[in-house]
């Protein structure tokens, strides 16, 4: 996607004089500073992973294949592989798509002669990643289509919570991926952009990324959602997923099942406010049907909630403390919405209805 009408992906691979690097887009600094931070070693790609420089489940999923790659560069034993691949997938646990990667690499590596590993996982992660570019793409087209069924003659307003955008995936987005598709077709779409505290990756990431496209957005408090789609004025919201189960219910960023539940108020008053969750396969943890009772919720440190970054007057970016001294925090990253509220999964194979994923999974074998 494009950064200042240049285009990049989140994370890329080179090899210079025989030096191996994989190159990220640093997500703690935007929106104010835009640096790409080169990875070299395995543990600087786990610090990468759980400090959030990059994250959003493909792209987590992506830098972790890099990672094990990264780790067989310095070890390819097995001892080394096994604790590479538990470190790995123990730092972010919620998202399917790190664990699925992981364990993909491994498969590939795993019966080959030490000597030969790395090059193999290195392959791996690339096309990892070439991948989830398709999957992206094939997502957008779809919900191209269902925004398309919408338009009539007004702006359609879309709602979205979090970033689900290119900054969360190898390139062009989960939940934005159509959005972009709209905008770049011609039709008339705004995005209202929920703030998504406490990291704020709405107001800091989704907001910036739409800027740098050119799509029409505002930025709204988290709590005014609810108000906006019982006015009449949501005409679908599209968010992503870290990790959707087999009966549907959709595991995401903190406040999304608020979203969900305004959404179905809204729908029961007479206002058609569909709720989709655009998620690519790899998302799809078919091993899990009851996200309330089973999905592990990640839990953050307090500081996220404790103190808030930003730019000051001066130009300097600071973080300030917002909440007194001594006072407890818990800070669960993710909730689960049940597939009741889900309109549909947008996914590259379709729009289907919760219940209709097991039709997904028979495609996916066919392949």
């Amino acid at each position: 996607m494009l950064v200042n009408q240049q285009q990049y992906r989140t994370i890329w691979a080179s090899v210079c004089d025989g030096l191996h690097t994989v190159h990220i887009i640093d997500q703690t600094r935007l929106p104010h500073v835009f640096e790409v931070v080169p990875i070299y070693h395995f543990d600087q790609m786990i610090a990468a992973i759980k400090t959030m420089q990059v994250r959003g489940a493909p792209l987590i999923g992506a830098a972790a294949a890099y990672g094990l790659a990264l780790a067989m560069q310095e070890d390819a034993s097995d001892i080394s592989l096994c604790n590479a691949v538990h470190h790995l997938i123990q730092s972010r646990p919620t998202a399917v798509n790190l664990a699925w990667a992981v364990q993909r690499v491994r498969q590939v590596i795993l019966p080959l002669p030490l000597q030969k590993r790395f090059q193999a996982a290195w392959k791996e992660a690339a096309l990892i990643c070439d991948e989830d570019v398709i999957l992206n793409q094939a997502i957008g087209l779809h919900g191209l289509s269902m925004i398309q069924q919408k338009q009539q003659s007004h702006t359609i307003h879309i709602l979205t919570h979090c970033n689900a955008g290119w900054l969360a995936t190898v390139d062009f987005g989960t939940a934005l991926a159509p959005i972009y598709a709209a905008h770049n077709a011609g039709v008339d779409v705004h995005v209202w952009v929920s703030e998504t505290r406490p990291r704020n990756q709405g107001a800091s990431l989704t907001a910036w990324e739409l800027s740098q496209h050119g799509v029409p957005h505002t930025v709204i408090s988290d709590n005014a959602a609810g108000h906006l789609m019982q006015q009449g004025r949501v005409d679908m919201v599209i968010v992503g997923a870290d990790r959707v189960t087999a009966k549907g219910d959709v595991c995401n960023k903190i406040g999304t099942y608020l979203k969900a539940l305004a959404a179905a108020d809204a729908r029961q008053q007479g206002h058609e406010v569909p709720f989709y969750a655009a998620v690519p396969s790899p998302s799809i943890d078919w091993a899990i049907e009851n996200g309330v009772g089973h999905i592990e919720i990640e839990e953050r440190h307090a500081d996220e909630l404790a103190w808030m970054v930003g730019r000051l007057a001066s130009g300097e970016i600071a973080s300030v403390r917002v909440l007194p001294e001594g006072t407890k925090v818990e800070n669960p990253a993710f909730d689960v919405t049940p597939a009741r509220l889900v309109t549909g999964i947008i996914t590259e194979h379709g729009i289907f209805a919760p219940h209709e994923l097991k039709g997904i999974q028979q495609k996916i074998k066919n392949v």
